[in-house]
């Protein structure tokens, strides 16, 4: 007798470029679910030498489509891996698991430029992935907002207004998912759901950290806690015109990387005296940076800022201490708080978002919002590989 499927994966590697988040999840088999059980989790690292290749991809290079052709075969062969984990983990059979919904890697990420339309491009492990998971996976899940004229981000406000469902509240809900870029979430009393790119989450202060300490990020923030924030420089980054634009707005290493941070750093406003602020001080204005580009983004709380009941905090910035000290003095007196006080560890919320996607797609449901988006209509995202 064939076993039900009813459980989900959904698999995630974000702008950190740190690795493969995965889980497996009950909850999303029946389009009236409002549960979501986490029954394993998983993350694998990157190794170095595909961070480093991913990361090259994000720039124009020699052999681009022959070698983002090979990283995309790793990606699928480091996401199988991860589900292979989870099923372990949780010890149930590769047949209970309805779908995968995998992001893949984004590489670009230009709407709206160019020709009117522009584009998104994510390295799509799902053919590949569905053959050596032996369960279907949908995938490439941001072109079609796109194709409808959307940012194509950020998705994740979705399943968040979904997963906050029902929760009593008087005033508007804020969820801050803090991953290489970082986005909010706006969910209003009466489930008014908006939901945009902020600004740098953690793609900066990674970038810093490799630099100047040899690691991969600055652990817990400790570094820049020592740092003195630079007052004049921190204004200057927040003259950034994206930070500074109305939603809908999404953004990515496009933007915030490597060549922008040297064009701020050339500027005065770092160099008082002539010589360039110490690196500690570097990090601790970036982290303000990104903790200010939050708070900024609570502007556009329709009711006003001071309608704001709580903020919830999902992604790597989570378990900075250090950002969420920032963000903690930024927005008092509105309480900030990990996912975990919820019900869900931050580090895995982007994943269980898609699965959800995943799930909405085998429902035929639209799984990003016109309103946070900016598409032209709601559309079902996806692409659907039979294993």
């Amino acid at each position: 007798m064939p076993v039900a499927a009813d459980l989900f994966i959904g698999l995630m590697s974000g702008t950190s470029l740190d690795g493969v988040d995965g889980v497996l999840v009950d909850g999303l088999a029946s389009p009236q679910a409002r549960t979501l059980r986490v029954l394993a989790s998983a993350h694998q690292p990157f190794g170095p030498d595909v961070r480093a290749e991913l990361l090259a991809l994000n720039q124009a290079g020699p052999d681009e489509l022959h070698r983002a052709a090979l990283a995309t075969n790793r990606l699928a062969r480091q996401y199988a891996a991860v589900c292979d984990d989870l099923l372990a983990k949780a010890g149930v059979d590769r047949e209970r698991v309805l779908a995968i919904g995998a992001h893949g890697q984004t590489v670009r990420h230009r709407p709206g430029e160019f020709d009117g339309l522009g584009y998104t491009v994510q390295l799509d492990p799902g053919a590949v992935l569905a053959d050596l998971a032996g369960i279907d996976v949908v995938s490439n899940f941001r072109v079609r907002d796109v194709a409808a004229g959307g940012q194509g981000a950020p998705l994740v406000p979705g399943f968040h207004a979904w997963w906050l469902a029902g929760r009593p509240t008087t005033g508007w809900q804020v969820v801050l998912n803090v991953g290489g870029i970082a986005n909010v979430t706006l969910v209003g009393p009466a489930g008014e759901v908006l939901g945009f790119d902020c600004g740098p989450g953690n793609v900066l202060l990674d970038l810093w950290a490799a630099r100047h300490l040899g690691q991969p990020f600055d652990d817990a923030g400790a570094w820049a806690s020592r740092g003195d924030v630079q007052a004049e420089a921190l204004r200057q980054l927040l003259e950034t015109p994206f930070v500074r634009q109305s939603p809908p707005k999404s953004t990515g290493r496009d933007l915030f990387g490597t060549a922008w941070l040297e064009a701020q750093l050339a500027s005065p406003a770092w160099s008082p005296g002539g010589r360039l602020v110490a690196a500690v001080d570097i990090q601790a204005t970036l982290a303000e940076f990104t903790a200010a580009c939050a708070e900024q983004s609570l502007m556009h709380v329709p009711d006003g800022p001071g309608t704001v009941e709580s903020v919830w905090v999902c992604g790597g910035g989570a378990r900075n201490a250090d950002l969420m000290r920032r963000l903690a003095r930024r927005l008092d007196p509105v309480p900030v708080q990990s996912t975990d006080a919820i019900g869900l560890d931050p580090q895995w919320v982007e994943a269980a978002a898609f699965a959800w996607l995943a799930a909405c797609h085998l429902h035929d449901t639209p799984g990003a919002i016109p309103a946070v988006t900016g598409a032209r209509k709601a559309c079902v995202l996806g692409t659907r590989h039979r294993a």
